[in-house]
């Protein structure tokens, strides 16, 4: 009696086990696929260490080294706080945990002492360390693949020029998986491919070596676009702002004139920002400072007037399709009281009554996109540890804003923060206690 029940199920039976068997297949497809590319990324044999001392590079080489390295603001992240320049040790801090930077100079025990030019471009271009291992894209090799071997022999030269330094190199303290180097490799599979720059037909010279200086050594988008869980930029996404992780800064778009794009100011407004730090001729008299005042400080200021040029060429030509934002929703009338009387207890005499600043002293509040961004984090870090452009050989002595960290707690700095994001006809979202407390 049980025979007819059996026969009747037995075909569903067999179609789940087939379905069940396609499953299993198809995920040991990926699988096995995933360990194919895992091994391709990690069989990469090491280069043998300079055994030899390399004959000096022609000054001339050096010196254009040299100019690379401030292109590229390799000092920044290569040089700890006190410590020797490009001996490496500084944190670079990732959603993952930290990353340190390595040691540059030409120590043959901690350093690059034991690399050839080879084994340079290598880290360069394929962000691949002379021993073979997977180097973590905080190194941005994401845009530095597109430098020239003729660039990157340049700057291994300066390099290779500067006193040695023993330094070891800190581990870097990831998560794991993420301090695996599988992990690694299938990042690197997602989000990577060694590519070289290619000049784009129908832009002028100038545009394009305003695009190498940009997507390349100056590795604008490894700060100004968003990223994805896993760390990833979106190419369609490059230039639309991002999170600066661990600094609690925001680096703004590049494409809109709400935030940082400059499409809609003139060549040299955008050549004085990058070379001073200040514009007071822009539309809303802008002023760097944060991180982006280091890379004026450390990087664009030494750069040559026409490779500003070719960055501003670059940089305005990003603009794209730009809505006005949304109108937020007005700040509570008891936060914007108390922010009104902060305001004028603390910001007034420099800000004006009215948010106008001071002509070649104090930035505007008042149409000040700074201070309006869909994020008010870089208003509140403003507001907690001050406010200071960097000093520049065009603009020498920049006017300062104290910190108010210890002088206004956390509400009265959303307060203030709110009454200025809401007055003067500013139309950004409130901020609140939680807010300056993330930030603090």
């Amino acid at each position: 009696m049980n025979a007819p029940v059996a026969a009747s199920a037995d075909p569903a039976g067999r179609g789940v086990r087939r379905l069940l068997w396609l499953a299993l297949g198809a995920g040991g497809v990926l699988l096995l696929a995933g360990v194919v590319l895992v091994t391709r990324q990690l069989h990469v044999d090491a280069l043998p260490p300079v055994s030899e001392p390399l004959t000096p590079a022609a000054s001339a080489v050096v010196e254009r080294g040299a100019y690379l390295a401030r292109a590229g603001n390799c000092v920044a992240c290569h040089t700890a706080r006190g410590g020797a320049a490009y001996a490496g040790g500084r944190a670079m801090h990732t959603p993952f945990g930290p990353v340190f930077a390595g040691n540059l100079t030409p120590d043959v025990a901690t350093g690059l002492g034991a690399w050839n030019a080879d084994a340079f471009w290598r880290a360069m271009h394929h962000g691949q360390s002379r021993d073979g291992r997977l180097l973590y894209p905080a190194f941005p090799y994401a845009s530095f693949t597109q430098i020239s071997r003729e660039d990157s022999d340049a700057l291994y030269a300066f390099l290779r020029s500067l006193p040695p330094v023993t330094q070891p190199n800190r581990p870097h303290a990831l998560r794991f998986p993420y301090s695996t180097q599988a992990a690694l490799a299938v990042w690197r599979e997602l989000y990577f491919e060694p590519a070289r720059f290619q000049p784009e037909p129908g832009r002028s010279a100038v545009w394009n070596r305003g695009a190498y200086l940009v997507r390349g050594l100056g590795h604008c988008a490894a700060c100004h676009s968003p990223r994805d869980a896993l760390g990833g930029v979106d190419a369609a996404r490059e230039f639309s702002g991002g999170e600066l992780p661990g600094q609690g800064w925001t680096a703004p778009s590049l494409r809109t004139r709400h935030a940082a794009g400059v499409a809609h100011w003139s060549e040299q407004q955008v050549v004085d920002l990058l070379k001073t730090g200040v514009a007071h001729d822009a539309p809303d008299r802008a002023v760097v400072t944060g991180p982006m005042a280091e890379v004026v400080f450390q990087s664009t200021q030494h750069l040559s007037d026409a490779d500003l040029r070719a960055m501003a060429a670059y940089l305005q030509s990003l603009a794209a399709a730009d809505a006005p934002p949304a109108a937020a929703p007005p700040a509570p009338s008891a936060q914007l009281a108390l922010g009104e009387r902060v305001y004028q207890q603390q910001c007034v005499d420099c800000h004006g009554e009215r948010g106008e600043g001071a002509v070649r002293a104090y930035p505007p509040l008042a149409g000040n996109r700074a201070v309006t961004l869909a994020s008010a984090d870089n208003l509140v870090q403003a507001i907690l540890n001050g406010g200071f452009a960097p000093a520049t050989a065009g603009h020498p002595q920049p006017y300062g804003m104290p910190p108010f960290r210890t002088l206004l707690d956390d509400a009265e700095i959303a307060a203030v923060a709110s009454f200025i994001r809401q007055s003067w006809g500013n139309q950004a979202s409130a901020v609140s206690p939680l807010d300056v407390q993330r930030v603090r």
